[in-house]
């Protein structure tokens, strides 16, 4: 009844859910039985039901298998009973015979277990062994590194570190020992950079104090070098028959000096090179040990630092560097030993140094040299020192220029010191000037014999076929000093040429430059010791005489100094821009000097005769013959004059003329005085007789050459003034003044006035009694006359004027 009730939906769905239940897996149960209770309301009542009658059915089926199967399950424990027996029995024999193999395995397990053991340790072995395999190399390398430490192979010690690091600790980094070691390395790499900058600072410290010997040693090649090319030079220019232009004197001295050198250097032992001097070695590996650690910038940075600033110890000098030459040598060596050093480092070494820095280094330190040998230079008084400061400056040159570096700003400097070396040497030549003229007799140069005669020739080219001709002995016009002076004006010619060598100049430049430097031995220098010679007080007329004879010959002998020059430099003279000697000019300035000396010097001594006049201007009657002082003075311009016979017709003839005029001046002057207040007739007339004597010397020529009556002219105005007060003509003179035709044309009213003033104050004085004699009243009317009208023509003259 309750099942017809069900719904006619329901039992196909509880039927498949039961299904579900019974074949699927236990793990879907719980969705299928969710949807028992999702259905309809009393689902789950009429499911369970469902599920009981569904177990009934299953119940049933069992008991019907069970009765189905129930005999043969009897049967089956029957023969399991009877089976217990033999099993009981079994059991037993199992049991003894797994006691009895128990105790035959015993020994067995004991076997067994020592050869577990024996096996457990060839394995361990084993591991050892391929462990230790491993960490005996590392060992090994680490052992090498500590050698390499100890013998200072740090470069090698370096890569080995590095073999270590990138090869050997990989493989055994699992150990102790491999941490520790890994942990020493940066302390050994440090302890590395520390040695390796102590050892480039002991190499810095020893290149600075080495630097001199390596510059001398540098130097001393290049000179060998030089000197070898000269030699070869000369050879080839013996061989093929070339004119060598130089000064045969220089060549031979040169040629012995460099034959001498090479001949010494033949038995010296090879000098040594930079790389022979210097151990490199801690650069080198300073460099490597920074490069590998990756700090070669520090390293650079560092090396250029210490070398910029021993460059500037080098470059500074000894304050007492000028006195001698090895002050400037010993700086010159520890230069060029500093920059052979960069040099080799540059060329052996990669970025320590550059080309560039190197220029700039040598840029400073060639500014700061120049400046040196500028200043220091200039306390050189000394030629040989200059030439010598000369040679190591060009040597220095040519060292430095054969490493690469320019050298033009020390040649421009040589320039310089060359006008200071020619600035010396003209001191030096003006003491042997002064000393060649303070030893001259100035007496003309005797000769006795040929051998003589040849000695002088020898010195000085002096050539008068009169001369030759004439028997000995003999005389030459000039005194010593000309062929003296001529031989050291060679001999200057000579030592400013060697300061001219080596300079890498052309024969003109040299020409020019010995041309110059002559000019201003012959201008400057001679010029103000001739000058100086001619204005001393001891130089007397005959010096004077001498001196412009000595003159007119040196200055013959300057085209033969102009020959010598362009047999040393072989440039003609008819070159363009060739430079002439101003000897002519400086010969003849001196003459002229000499010979205005001459005439005032004449004059000087004529004042001292005259000076020596003793005039009774009161006398009343002459003496009759000419006064002492003018004989002497006569008889002295007779024999001077007989000393110019020596000189230039003109000058003699000037002097001549220069000392008449003087000597009628002086005697003119004599009479005017404004001390002498009077003057008688008779001293008038004794005066008319030194007079005449004046005239009758005038007229005696005694230098020739004058035309006519022209050297009596000089003394024409006091003959016109004497013969006026001589014969008293006063109404001619008066009459004739002005006139171009006056017989008295040169006598001057003041001159007149004066004179006749002198006289009136005197015959007043001495005629106490001339107003009683009708003459003497008449005399002195006459001239009181004649003054008035003197004076009247005096004012009227300065009136007009």
């Amino acid at each position: 009844m309750a099942e017809s009730e069900e719904a006619p939906g329901t039992v196909p769905e509880h039927e498949r859910i039961l299904q579900e239940i019974e074949s699927t897996d236990t793990a879907c149960v719980g969705p299928t039985l969710r949807s028992v209770y999702d259905d309809q309301p009393n689902a789950h009542k009429k499911f369970m039901e469902k599920l009981d009658a569904c177990i009934r059915n299953h119940d049933k089926e069992i008991e019907k298998m069970c009765n189905f199967h129930h005999q043969g399950f009897v049967d089956a424990i029957t023969e399991l009973l009877k089976v217990r027996s033999d099993a009981e029995k079994l059991k037993v024999q199992v049991t003894d015979t797994n006691r009895r193999f128990q105790d035959a395995g015993k020994e067995v397990i004991v076997h067994t277990e020592d050869i577990i053991r024996c096996r457990i340790q060839q394995r361990n072995i084993t591991t050892v062994v391929e462990k230790m395999q491993l960490c005996i190399p590392v060992l090994e390398m680490y052992s090498k590194l500590k050698e390499q430490m100890s013998t200072k192979r740090y470069y090698s010690a370096l890569k080995t570190m590095e073999q270590l690091e990138n090869v050997y600790f990989p493989r055994v980094s699992q150990y102790r020992f491999c941490q520790l070691m890994i942990e020493n390395l940066p302390k050994l790499r440090e302890d590395i950079k520390e040695i390796s900058m102590s050892d480039l600072k002991d190499f810095l410290e020893s290149i600075r104090k080495h630097s001199d010997k390596i510059g001398a040693t540098a130097m001393k090649q290049s000179q060998q070098q030089k000197t070898f090319g000269i030699a070869l030079q000369k050879q080839n220019n013996i061989k093929f028959g070339k004119n060598m232009c130089i000064n045969d004197r220089i060549i031979e001295e040169k040629d012995e000096l460099i034959l001498k050198h090479l001949f010494e250097e033949e038995n010296e032992e090879e000098i040594l090179t930079v790389q022979d001097l210097v151990d490199f070695s801690p650069v080198y590996r300073c460099l490597h040990i920074y490069s590998v650690l990756g700090d070669e910038e520090t390293f650079e940075n560092y090396y250029r630092k210490q070398r910029k600033k021993q460059a500037r110890l080098v470059l500074q000098p000894q304050s007492s560097m000028h006195e001698t030459v090895d002050g400037y040598r010993r700086y010159f060596t520890q230069i060029v030993g500093f920059f052979v050093v960069e040099d080799h480092i540059l060329h052996v070494t990669q970025g320590l140094v550059t080309r560039a820095y190197t220029d700039e280094l040598w840029n400073m330190a060639l500014s700061k040299i120049i400046a040196v040998l500028r200043a220091h230079s200039s306390y050189c008084t000394d030629p040989d020192l200059v030439l010598e400061l000369k040679n190591l400056i060009v040597i220095f040159a040519d060292t430095l220029q054969g490493y690469g570096f320019p050298v033009n700003r020390l040649f421009d400097l040589l320039f310089e010191i060359r006008d200071q070396y020619n600035e010396t040497l003209l001191k030096k030549w003006a003491g042997v000037f002064r000393d060649i003229f303070e030893e001259d007799n100035y007496s003309p140069i005797p000769i006795v014999n040929e051998e003589e005669y040849k000695i002088v020739i020898s010195k000085f080219p002096f050539q008068d076929p009169d001369l030759e001709k004439q028997s000995f002995p003999k005389k030459f016009p000039m005194s010593q000093s000309v062929p003296h002076i001529y031989t050291q004006v060679k001999e200057f010619i000579s030592a400013s040429l060697k300061f001219s060598e080596s300079l890498h100049r052309s024969s003109t430049e040299i020409d020019d430059m010995l041309r110059k430097s002559t000019n201003l031995l012959l201008t400057r220098t001679l010029s103000t010791c001739l000058l100086n010679l001619i204005r001393k007080p001891h130089i007397g007329l005959t010096e004077l005489v001498q001196i412009i004879i000595n003159t007119t010959h040196l200055e013959q002998a300057c085209k033969y100094l102009e020959d010598f020059i362009t047999n040393i430099t072989n440039i003609s003279q008819e070159t363009v821009h060739t430079t002439r000697l101003y000897g002519l000019s400086t010969f003849k300035d001196a003459r002229h000097t000499a010979e205005g000396e001459i005439y005032t010097k004449l004059n000087q001594k004529i004042d001292e005769f005259v000076q020596l006049a003793d005039y009774d201007w009161t006398m009343s009657e002459p003496d009759g013959r000419a006064s002492g002082y003018l004989m002497d003075l006569i008889n002295f311009l007779r024999s001077i004059f007989q000393v110019f016979t020596h000189l230039p017709g003109k000058v003699a003839q000037t002097a001549c003329m220069s000392a008449c005029q003087h000597l009628s001046t002086s005697l003119m002057q004599m009479l005017l005085d404004c001390e002498l207040k009077q003057i008688s007739m008779g001293a008038v007339q004794q005066f008319n007789l030194d007079v005449i004597q004046c005239e009758l010397f005038a007229s005696s020529e005694p230098v020739p050459g004058f035309q006519g009556d022209t050297l009596q002219l000089a003394f024409i105005d006091l003959r016109q003034l004497l013969d006026l007060f001589m014969v008293w003509d006063w109404s001619t003179y008066l009459a004739d003044y002005g006139q171009p035709a006056s017989k008295y044309l040169r006598v001057n009213p003041n001159t007149a006035l004066t004179l006749l003033e002198k006289m009136k104050d005197t015959n007043k004085k001495n005629n106490i009694f001339a107003q009683f004699r009708k003459n003497d009243r008449d005399k002195q009317k006459l001239i009181e006359t004649v003054v008035k009208q003197l004076r009247s023509l005096v004012n009227g003259m300065s009136q007009h004027t």
